[in-house]
């Protein structure tokens, strides 16, 4: 059997390359779900992360995502000793799935001549800039993520059943549909910063800038809405 932090690596790269690809998809030059529009996007993203805990579930507990990984062992549910391993794979993870999402999609990137839409399908940026604001968008989503998270896996049975699993297809939908305008969701500092990483590294014409001043974003804000929702949980649950 493989190893938890393996899972996780090989469960964010399956997140990314599925969710990445969505967005691919409905954005590039002559793709066939060109114009698919935002249900189209947070429908796939919901699906893809419903799918990877699908399969990694029993192996690794399907985090995906250090803040997830963050909140639970705030919640005393996850060893703090395993929480830089789980964080690094999931990371080297992300930066495997994006590499792939480019590959595949490599000439519909060189065919898009906004470098703004090649950027988008590699990580999130704020619809209207306001740092602060910004900040509390990631934070607010990212909190009812884990609030709803720590809730149906650490105080309801302890395990990703049925109902647990609906309910985390649910909410990510919903924080997408609902939430998700402002600054692109990413309630997941390894989602974006793996994929920014790889715009960076990879190939593209007319490629633009990673926008590394607006990175640390979706990488405090997630971290801080998961510790809050963690905590929510615990004082009205535990």
């Amino acid at each position: 059997m493989i190893s938890a932090y393996l899972g996780e690596y090989i469960g964010t790269a399956l997140l990314i390359l599925l969710g990445n690809s969505v967005g691919a998809n409905v954005s590039l030059k002559g793709t066939k779900g060109r114009d698919g529009g935002w249900i189209v996007i947070t429908l796939g993203w919901a699906t893809a992360v419903l799918v990877s805990v699908l399969l990694f579930a029993q192996i690794s507990g399907a985090h995906f995502n250090p803040a997830i990984t963050l909140a639970f062992a705030v919640a005393g549910n996850f060893e703090w000793a395993r929480v830089p391993g789980y964080a690094l794979a999931q990371l080297l993870g992300a930066m495997t799935g994006a590499f792939f999402v480019w590959f595949m999609y490599k000439d519909h990137l060189d065919a898009t001549l906004d470098p703004a839409t090649k950027f988008s399908v590699f990580s999130t940026s704020a619809a209207i800039r306001n740092n602060w604001r910004n900040l509390c968008c990631e934070i607010i989503a990212t909190f009812v993520l884990l609030f709803s998270l720590t809730t149906a896996v650490v105080y309801g049975n302890g395990e990703l059943d049925g109902l647990a699993l609906l309910r985390v297809w649910a909410t990510i939908l919903t924080i997408g549909i609902a939430l998700g305008g402002t600054t692109g969701y990413a309630i997941n500092p390894a989602r974006d910063l793996g994929p920014r990483i790889m715009h960076a590294l990879l190939p593209m014409k007319g490629k633009g800038p990673s926008g590394w001043d607006y990175a640390w974003i979706p990488i405090a804000g997630p971290l801080i809405g998961a510790v809050l929702g963690s905590l929510a949980s615990m004082a009205v649950f535990g």
